[in-house]
This record gives C-alpha cells, sequence and structure tokens, in this order.
C-alpha cells in the first residue's frame, strides 16, 4: 500500500499468461475423488484452476460428455455428482478388460426441444418460471433428498388454480404441476415433499404436497375485509391462492378496507378451511400512496427503520479526520476534482479527478467513499448493512443500506469538504490506453458538484468551469467504450422509467430516462475501476489457489436459449447465427440496430436480455460475459451496496501484504447480496407499476400509440409508446371478429377474417379503467367502423354473455404482471 515516502505504490500492470487446457480425464478425476460430494460448476472451476473464457466452455463440453455417458448426474441448476461409482469404474477401463453386463443402463435421454415459453418463463396460458433460472440464488439449508416414491422441491405459484414444484435431484425432470387445493397451503419459495400421481396433464407430471418442510415467509400483505367482528384478508399478490382468517381478537383495530400486513399463525390440514392469521401492520386504507408503498416494502419483506441500536452507533461517529489519518493517506486535495450525479441524489459515493503529467499523460482519478473506515467488522452497522446488502430504490424514496448520518454525510463525496476515498489511478493517454494504475487509500477536496445536465451541457457548449477537463474525460471515455464493443460487449439496455411527482407523490409526468455522454462516460471510468480491481487482485497471486475476491460474474447464455431467440427474432425477419460462440456478441449487437426506433424495438430487446444469464457476485472469476471482461467486480458504489465494502476490505487487506482469506464465508455473503439485489429489483419494479397505473387513472378516455407486447388467451398487452405504461386489451373486445391465439407463431388470428395481430405491432388505444388497488390497466382499441356496426357488435355480446369488466388475472399475475406468454417482463 502507498505510504508518505512512496505515495506512487504500488503500480499494477497488465500481466498475461498462456491458460493451460483442461482435459475430460481431470474434470472426472474430481468427481471420481470425491464420489458422494455434489459439486457447482463454479466449485468445480475453483478445483481446476479454471481463469479464461475458454477454460470455461472447455469445461461445459467435458460436462456434456460426461452426462451423456451416464458417468455423472444433474441434480438442480449447475450441481453435479458422480452417478455411480462402479460405472465409472467400467468406464475408465481398457476396453479388452470390460465385462458385459447383464443389464444395460438406459440410454440417456437427449434434452427435448424448449419452447419459446418455457424457455424465457413464459407460457401462452400460464405466467410461470420453468426452472428456477438465472435469477436463482442458491441456499445451503435446504433439506436432504426425498425417498424415491416422493420428490422434494420449490414451490412456484403460478396461477391461484395450480403451482409448479421445481425438483431437487431430478436430471433432466420436468417441473410437476400441483393443483392449490393439494399443497397444504404451502407459498412461494416454501420446500415441499410431492407425491408424483399416475398419469400426466400438458405432458408433465402431476402431484400432491405431503408436506410443507420450510416456509420461508408466512406473511401475506392484502386488503381486510371486514365481516361483522370477523376479518379475511385478501392479498395482493394474484397468486396467493387462499385468504386469511383473522378473528376478533387479532384484528387490532383494523377497518374494513385497510391494507394489512398479516402474519399466518396457524395452517389447517383441512384443505376446505383457512389459515388463520393476526395483523401485525396496518398501513391505512388502501389505494392511497402510502398504504399502497408500504404496502409494497412489506411484500417483499423492505425495513421500514433502522433498528435504534444501528442509529445510536452512527450518531457516535466522529467526522473529524485526524493528521494521522491524512498522513497514511495519498493526498489529492489540490487536484481538480468533481462529483457527476443526478440532480436529486443525496448520496455521492464516487468522485473524478484530472491531472495533466508532464509526459502528456493523463492521471485520472477515481476515488470511492471510504465507507469501510467507518463501518467496522463486528458493530451493529456492519451487521444491519451485510442484512440490507443494498439500497432499494423504489419511485417515491429509498430504503438505504446505510443510515442517512453515513449515506448522506460522513461517506458522501459532498463539494468543499475533505473526504476519505478508497481510489483507483490510472495514467492514460487522449486515446484511452491505460499506462499504469494505482491502489490505494486517499484524502480528497470536491472542487463542484455537477449534475448530469450540467455536465452534459459543458460537453455540449464546450464551455464553462471545467468544460476542459470534461471533455478531456469525455473523449477519452468514448474510445474506451469503442474498444470494449471491440472485444465483444453486449450494447442492449433496458429503458429506465421515471417519474415526476408532486409533494405527496402523485405521479404528474412519467418519461424515459436518456442516457446522453455525460452519464456514459461515469459509466465507463466506473467500469474501468471495478474491472482493474478486479484484475490487480487477480493477478496478485500466480499460482492456485488465487486471492479470494468478490467479483461480479456474468456466464455466457445457453444454447438452446440463444436459439429459442433467435427462432423468434425470426418471425419478425431478423436472422441470427450464433452458432460460433466469438460471434454471438457481434450477433446481437447486429440485431439491436437493426431494431433502434422500430416499433418492435422494446419487444426484442428486452426478450434478449432475459435471454442473457443474470449477474450474481461470486468467489468465482468466471468473467463478466456482457461487458466482455474477464475479471470484474463491484467496486465504486459501497454506500448502497455491500459487496462493493468486500472488495475494499479484501483490496486493502491484499494491499497491506495479508494473507488468503478464507472462501467459503466470502461466498456466502455473496450469495446473500444476489438474494437481496433480485428482491430489490422485484420491489422496485412493483413499485414502479402501481405508480404507472396511478398515472393512467387520470387518462381515462384518451386515445394513445402503443405496439403489441404480449399476448396470452385471455389478451394482447400493449405498451404506450411514450410512457411505456402497459395494459390489456382482452381478447373478447377486440372489434370485426372472434380471435384465437397461435402460440406457436406469437400471434392472435382472426376467426373469420384471419387478420393477424403479433408482437411488434402497433395499436391506437383508449384507456378504459386503471385499478390501483389490483395494479391493473385495460385499454380497449380504437374502432373506426361505422356505429350500426358497432352497435349489432355489441348487441351480439350482450346476448353470448361476456366476462365481468374488472378482471383478476388468472394466467399468471396482475394485469401489468406479464400474464401468460409475453415479450418482455418489467
Amino acid at each position: 500500500m502507498n505510504t508518505p515516502e512512496n505515495p506512487k505504490a504500488p503500480r499494477a500492470k497488465r500481466e498475461k499468461s498462456e491458460p493451460t487446457a483442461i482435459s475430460q480425464e481431470q474434470v472426472l478425476s474430481a468427481f471420481t475423488e470425491n464420489p458422494t460430494k455434489v459439486l457447482a460448476y463454479r466449485q468445480l472451476s475453483r478445483r481446476l484452476g479454471v481463469t479464461t473464457k475458454g477454460q470455461r466452455e472447455e469445461i461445459f463440453a467435458h460436462i456434456k460428455v460426461l452426462r451423456k455417458q451416464g458417468l455423472i448426474t444433474l441434480l438442480q441448476n449447475d450441481e453435479y455428482r458422480l452417478a455411480d461409482t462402479e460405472a465409472v469404474t467400467t468406464a475408465l477401463m481398457p476396453s479388452n478388460a470390460r465385462k458385459p453386463t447383464k443389464k444395460a443402463s438406459p440410454p440417456v435421454e437427449p434434452p427435448r426441444n424448449r419452447s419459446v415459453q418455457a424457455q424465457f418463463g413464459q407460457d401462452p396460458i400460464v405466467h410461470r418460471r420453468r426452472a428456477a433460472g438465472f435469477d436463482y440464488v442458491d441456499g445451503d439449508d435446504r433439506p436432504e433428498r426425498a425417498p424415491s416414491n416422493t420428490i422434494i422441491g420449490t414451490v412456484d405459484l403460478a396461477t391461484p388454480n395450480f403451482a409448479f414444484v421445481v425438483p431437487e435431484g431430478v436430471d433432466g425432470g420436468d417441473d410437476i404441476r400441483v393443483f392449490t387445493d393439494q399443497l397444504k397451503f404451502a407459498l412461494q419459495g416454501d420446500v415441499v415433499r410431492v407425491r408424483l400421481r399416475s398419469g400426466s396433464r400438458d405432458g408433465r407430471p402431476m402431484g400432491d404436497v405431503v408436506e410443507v418442510l420450510k416456509r420461508v415467509r408466512p406473511e401475506v400483505v392484502g386488503r381486510i375485509q371486514i365481516q361483522g367482528t370477523l376479518g379475511f384478508v385478501k392479498a395482493d399478490n394474484r397468486k396467493v391462492y387462499f385468504d386469511v382468517f383473522v378473528p376478533p381478537h387479532l384484528l387490532h383495530e383494523s377497518r374494513n378496507g385497510d391494507k394489512v400486513l398479516v402474519r399466518i399463525t396457524e395452517f389447517p390440514t383441512d384443505p376446505n378451511r383457512q389459515p388463520t392469521g393476526e395483523v401485525v401492520r396496518n398501513f391505512g386504507q388502501a389505494g392511497g400512496n402510502e398504504a399502497e408503498i408500504n404496502a409494497i416494502m412489506a411484500e417483499f419483506g423492505l425495513p421500514f427503520e433502522f433498528p435504534e441500536e444501528v442509529q445510536t452507533e452512527s450518531e457516535g461517529i466522529s467526522e473529524v479526520i485526524s493528521e494521522d489519518e491524512i498522513a497514511r493517506r495519498r493526498d489529492f486535495r489540490n487536484v481538480t476534482t468533481f462529483t457527476i450525479d443526478p440532480a436529486d441524489a443525496k448520496d455521492f459515493d464516487d468522485a473524478l479527478s484530472i491531472e495533466k503529467l508532464e509526459n502528456g499523460h493523463w492521471e485520472i482519478g477515481v476515488h470511492i467513499a471510504d465507507v469501510t473506515h467507518y463501518v467496522r467488522p463486528g458493530t451493529e452497522l456492519e451487521r444491519e448493512g451485510k442484512h440490507r446488502a443494498t439500497s432499494v430504490y423504489l419511485v417515491d424514496r429509498v430504503i438505504p443500506m446505510l443510515p442517512e448520518r453515513l449515506s448522506n454525510g460522513l461517506c458522501s463525496l459532498r463539494p468543499h469538504e475533505d473526504k476519505l476515498t478508497f481510489s483507483a489511478v490510472f495514467e492514460l493517454d487522449e486515446d484511452g490506453k491505460l499506462y499504469e494504475s494505482w491502489f490505494g487509500k486517499t484524502i480528497i477536496h470536491s472542487d463542484r458538484r455537477f449534475s448530469y445536465e450540467e455536465a452534459q451541457e459543458r460537453i455540449e457548449s464546450k464551455a464553462g468551469d471545467h468544460a476542459e477537463h470534461i471533455n478531456v474525460m469525455n473523449d477519452m471515455a468514448h474510445k474506451i467504450c469503442a474498444q470494449r464493443f471491440k472485444q465483444g460487449a453486449i450494447t442492449f439496455e433496458t429503458q429506465e422509467v421515471k417519474f415526476r411527482l408532486d409533494e405527496a407523490g402523485k405521479p404528474l409526468g412519467v418519461y424515459v430516462k436518456e442516457r446522453k455522454d455525460a452519464h456514459k462516460m461515469i459509466e465507463e471510468f466506473m467500469l474501468l475501476a471495478n474491472r482493474k480491481v478486479a484484475e490487480f487482485v487477480f493477478n496478485l497471486k500466480k499460482t492456485k489457489p488465487r486471492f479470494t475476491m468478490v467479483y461480479r460474474t456474468h456466464d455466457a447464455p445457453e444454447p438452446e436459449r440463444l436459439q429459442t431467440f433467435a427462432l423468434f427474432a425470426q418471425k419478425f425477419g431478423y436472422k441470427l447465427k450464433l452458432e460460433n460462440p466469438k460471434k454471438i456478441s457481434t450477433e446481437l449487437n447486429n440485431l439491436s440496430s437493426e431494431v433502434m426506433g422500430k416499433p418492435e424495438q422494446n419487444v426484442l430487446q428486452g426478450l434478449a436480455i432475459r435471454t442473457m444469464a443474470k449477474a450474481i457476485y461470486s468467489t468465482e472469476p468466471l468473467g463478466h460475459f456482457g461487458l466482455a471482461f474477464d475479471h470484474y467486480s463491484h467496486f465504486t458504489s459501497p454506500i448502497r451496496r455491500y459487496p462493493d465494502m468486500m472488495a475494499h476490505r479484501l483490496l486493502e487487506h491484499y494491499l497491506l501484504g495479508g494473507k488468503n482469506v478464507p472462501i467459503d464465508p466470502v461466498e456466502e455473503e455473496c450469495k446473500h447480496s444476489s438474494a437481496r439485489e433480485k428482491l430489490a429489483a422485484n420491489a422496485e419494479r412493483a413499485s414502479i407499476k402501481f405508480k404507472q397505473v396511478e398515472f393512467m387513472a387520470d387518462e381515462i378516455g384518451n386515445t394513445f400509440k402503443g405496439v403489441v407486447s404480449g399476448l396470452t388467451e385471455r389478451g394482447m398487452y400493449i405498451e404506450i409508446e411514450e410512457n411505456k405504461c402497459e395494459g390489456m386489451v382482452r381478447i373478447s373486445d377486440i372489434p370485426g371478429d372472434f380471435y384465437e391465439l397461435d402460440k406457436d407463431n406469437y400471434r392472435i388470428v382472426g376467426k373469420n377474417n384471419k387478420r393477424i395481430i403479433q408482437f411488434g405491432d402497433e395499436m391506437m388505444v383508449v384507456v378504459k379503467s386503471a385499478n390501483l388497488l389490483d395494479r391493473t390497466i385495460d385499454f380497449e382499441l380504437v374502432d373506426d367502423r361505422p356505429d350500426d356496426v358497432k352497435k349489432r357488435e355489441a348487441d351480439e355480446r350482450k346476448q353470448r354473455g361476456s366476462e365481468p369488466r374488472g378482471y383478476r388475472d388468472h394466467s399468471g399475475g396482475k394485469g401489468g404482471s406479464k400474464g401468460g406468454f409475453k415479450g418482455k417482463r418489467r
């Protein structure tokens, strides 16, 4: 680490080493040496010292061959185990020494072709996930495998009528369909034991839950209905298939129509009875902003406040920076430094410094709030930050990982204040070529706080304070970005919906956040810091095992998912050649350019993103496919992400000459952080959906242009182009004909006129209703036909009998939650 006598050390230069090939024998030996142990792919990679993308592909290929040979068995996700010791011994014998067996092993069934619905977690009838999927984060407290006549698995609620149980320990098996009256009141994520029935439905096995082994969270959020002195809570989550009975003494003064959190205290054995619960939190009358947002927080288990001991501990931290502490750090207080953040940001966890060197190069400092200087291991602050793992950004509020005293005060890099930082400093030329890197503890004094809009103004006008420095860095960022894409980075991005709110939280407008050069400049330097920190730690030790580090990893997409996506894109006239793994990013980037500005852009880009694996935190240096980085970490946001704090501690430990850190505790924290990140994303999406419905409630009767974003047997989803709000047009309400879903070709077809409606088609719609309580939006198509024709059709519908106007989506969620076969998911 740096010292006052030698402030420029240590310097980390990029080093390259030739990776060794991974043989099939090495992979098999890892299992034969541990015949009873379950090995995840990441554990296998660590044992074999995998460091490159090529080696990862070799392991995948060997695993595939060994599975076909029946030598190893897939248990769940990417976990494998030795299949049969005797079979392995026989396979390893010379062919002339093998004895014929009396009974041959059954041939390994080749993987079945999966439909687009199964691949992307969508079904034309049912909104569900085919398997745990790329968002899944393993846990370690799962029960032992069930006896042979039953199967243990995790409940994945599909509709109020049935669920799927995702099996554990089943090689190539399908999810098991269980009707809700046979679920024993199990909820999403619960671990259950299922007894298989004879026969199947839709080609899928069926079963009954015989035991609930683990209830993850026996709490339900919903509206309470008071009947006399008794209460019944109807869950907000449409997949919860039962109401909760609340006796009078457990209502706790709740009133009819209140939004409440109820904890289930008794699960009956009789499926005809209802679970009994107690109101543990009342949010007020349903439909109000506070009630609904607080209900979302409770639904996802988000904290409402910090424990008193955490607040007390944060308030007791001194803000005085001692001279001894300054002496231990590299001093950047006299170097031009500024922050660039959203205009409404309060926590500034990164700053940039710039200084021209004598050799004509530029020294760019990426300075990150030194959170771990204040949050020490073993403290209440540390325990709470580790548990929360991430800040959560709902539409109208932030649920911070750390108390305000730290997040907006001590750690925030506010202008004109001395601040403690952990920095990555780079020597670059004007073409963005990197010469040297330095990492260490620093102290800075920010000269200026820019909003993104102010920085963008400097870029566009070339005028204003610090304009020269901002433009130098912007030019570098463009060249660094171009090089990144040249190396295979993926360009697909999701569009971020933002709201303009009044003081009461009511949405006044909805818009899509525009990413300009100022945003991209900051992003490129943060990516550079994250990448180089990861490379630095990885290269500190050349022998195995490498130094333990927190990596942000993103696996390459599965070939089957890519091919399914290619078939989908082909329906829109786009041909993708995805056979060559080295050309996947090029093909996807070309598609991104082709669809830009077209009606199907959001549908295809959203589906492409979901085709990718889910990025997670891991101790395995498996690289980041989407960014095309061999090594990548999260270092730049420790105020709002616990993995960044972990990375800071590990980097400091190694810079001080510390020995390797045990890997298992770090890996467990990585898994927890990945799970919390997923939960936060789901909560954020729920708050966005609520605000979209609230906004559209003032647009009843107005006409908008939209595109078809999803199709089900019940109707089609339309996403409004200008504000990305999405609602449903019921298939029975499409004028002019009777329409049916053609799920194989991702379209609906008129029975008589043969009119075809498919993903990406432009539609003019009228807002019919917006239900705040159900968070659904209903549209109807603009009908320009003569009035007498419309009246005749309306009379025919009336005679046939139509479904109620207000609907509950029994095909997998709420009106806006992408039930059925959807092109994208929020």
